[in-house]
């Protein structure tokens, strides 16, 4: 959902309320379908690690309600649909994107997992391009407003992965999988000192878009309250180092970006209409 989100914001930004609405609903639908494709893989390839996980146990292929045959069946229509309606109603450069944020996502992200916390960093890649592909598919091109929003939800990614691998580090560690910075690290001071570095760059990456994009007073107050608030929550994680603290920057993390993309939006309507 946060990548078909995601894809709608960054057209309906790029577009500036000149929407059309066949593209975006059709964009949204072939991001949705990629996701889920790519989810698919990614599980289709770590069936028999999830089955070590309780996070993870419980879903489908380890459970044996949907077999491997099946679910590669469902991977592969959801691709053709996908990428048929990303070439019918987008441009070529969406196309090639969303197939690299598909091969990074499943085929290198997902092994990387039992590699090293680079996985993080190669992972927020295929994270991170959503709005962009929204931006593409609704200018044909990459601006330096995109590449400002490419580069806040890259950063967002950070404290909002290593906030879900300290809650469940135990099932991560039960599967192979080296996640977290210096996983041998019981304290989690080396991870906790990357979320709060993490989250002072999202401050200023937020704020950059001011000097990049004509936005307005009230993105900048907005930006300035969601990134300090945000930075509250990565503190108090940083400070505790406890699951209650970590699921709580955790849903500080969802509460943010779209927030922080409503603001954009909202600020951009009132400077359009000015």
């Amino acid at each position: 959902m946060l990548v078909a989100f995601s894809c709608a914001f960054g057209y309906g930004l790029a577009t500036q309320g000149n929407v059309n609405w066949t593209t975006l609903i059709m964009l949204t639908v072939g991001g949705f379908l990629l996701s889920g494709a790519s989810g698919c893989i990614n599980q289709i390839i770590e069936r028999d690690f999830d089955k070590l996980m309780s996070r993870t146990m419980k879903r489908p292929l380890p459970t044996g309600r949907v077999s491997v045959n099946e679910a590669i069946v469902f991977s592969i229509v959801c691709l053709l649909v996908s990428f048929t309606i990303l070439i019918v109603f987008t441009n070529t450069l969406t196309v090639v994107l969303s197939f690299v944020s598909m091969v990074l996502y499943s085929f290198v992200y997902t092994p990387l997992k039992r590699v090293g916390p680079v996985a993080v960093f190669v992972g927020a890649i295929p994270g991170a391009l959503p709005p962009l592909l929204g931006w593409i598919a609704a200018t044909g091109s990459i601006t330096h407003e995109a590449m400002i929003i490419f580069g806040i939800q890259f950063i967002w990614q950070f404290p909002h992965f290593y906030a879900i691998g300290w809650l469940y580090r135990e099932d991560y560690a039960r599967a192979g999988m080296l996640m977290l910075p210096a996983m041998g690290e019981n304290d989690g001071k080396t991870t906790f000192r990357q979320i709060l570095i993490s989250a002072q760059l999202l401050i200023f990456a937020s704020l950059a878009l001011t000097f990049i994009a004509p936005t307005g007073g009230l993105y900048f107050a907005l930006a300035i309250i969601l990134g300090l608030a945000f930075y509250h929550f990565a503190y108090q994680a940083s400070i505790s180092r406890s699951k209650v603290a970590a699921k709580r920057l955790l849903h500080a993390s969802v509460i943010y970006l779209p927030l922080l993309y409503l603001a954009m939006v909202l600020d951009k309507l009132i400077t359009t209409t000015k």
